[in-house]
């Protein structure tokens, strides 16, 4: 291990999730998000992604013809700084009827606890989109009932489910974010009932619950498969839609009934329900 690294602490004004989606396809590393922007760690000087950051908000403005403002701070640590440092970084959150916490932070005995020690590029639900499903989640999911999380991610929003007495299946196109859902699962004594690298399956089950907390272009693509496993009268929660895209999205909803939405900065979580 060398004596120090480096810790570049990006801040976005807007478009968090396309430039994660950049820094995901980008980085040979995996990166920590955080509420307004994210922070990657290397032993290797980090100039080279600062740049690409800023070539990438650039074309980014022009394609969208909207001002982003971008601010890229680089800090040289000591590796011995880097437990103490990214611990205090990571501050448990009250959710709805969650508190979520890292395993080094105490327990809240008056909600209902998720113990998630955050891998890189994974939710803590500090962003937006993770806590707006986190609250329909405390919301919608009764004991019993079946729930399938497309997307799973950390699998945080699953976790949240089960600890309400759903039966919870969970997919994912990213094998990494398979193996981090069963891990933390793991962490809060659950299992999922079945978990699989992909997506939606063409012969699923039908599901009183179906959550999806994606990107607005994929929750379209996908649409018909997320409806068709759903039961009747099942809630759809569909999560990861910037303001500006809601109709879009609802356009290819138009056979379920909005029952209700969630609102957090310039983030909104759908509420749907299967006609």
């Amino acid at each position: 291990m060398q004596e120090h690294y480096f810790e570049l602490v990006v801040k976005v004004s807007s478009q968090h999730s396309l430039f994660s989606d950049f820094l995901a396809d980008t980085l040979p590393i995996g990166f920590e998000e955080i509420e307004d922007g994210f922070i990657i760690r290397s032993e290797d000087e980090l100039d080279t992604i600062v740049w690409g950051l800023e070539q990438f908000c650039e074309a980014l403005q022009k394609a969208l013809a909207t001002t982003i403002d971008i601010e890229c701070q680089q800090t040289k640590l000591k590796n011995s700084d880097w437990v103490e440092s990214y611990k205090n970084s990571i501050e448990p959150l009250a959710i709805g009827k969650f508190y979520i916490h890292p395993t080094w932070s105490e327990a809240d005995t008056r909600l209902i606890n998720i113990a998630i020690d955050p891998a890189l590029a994974f939710g803590t639900g500090h962003h937006p989109t993770t806590a707006s499903s986190l609250k329909a989640i405390s919301q919608y999911v009764k004991e019993g009932d079946d729930l399938l999380d497309v997307g799973c991610g950390s699998g945080i929003l699953g976790i949240g489910a089960m600890k309400l007495g759903a039966k919870v299946d969970a997919c994912d196109t990213d094998p990494i974010s398979v193996e981090n859902s069963k891990a933390n699962a793991k962490l809060n004594n659950l299992e999922f009932n079945e978990i699989w690298e992909g997506s939606v399956k063409s012969d699923t089950q039908e599901y009183d619950i179906v959550v999806a907390n994606i990107v607005a272009d994929v929750l379209t693509f996908i649409a018909n498969d997320l409806k068709k496993s759903l039961k009747k009268g099942g809630i759809l929660i569909l999560s990861g839609i910037l303001d500006k895209y809601e109709d879009k999205v609802l356009n290819f909803y138009k056979d379920c009934e909005i029952v209700n939405k969630i609102a957090q900065d310039e983030w909104v979580t759908l509420i749907l329900k299967k006609k």
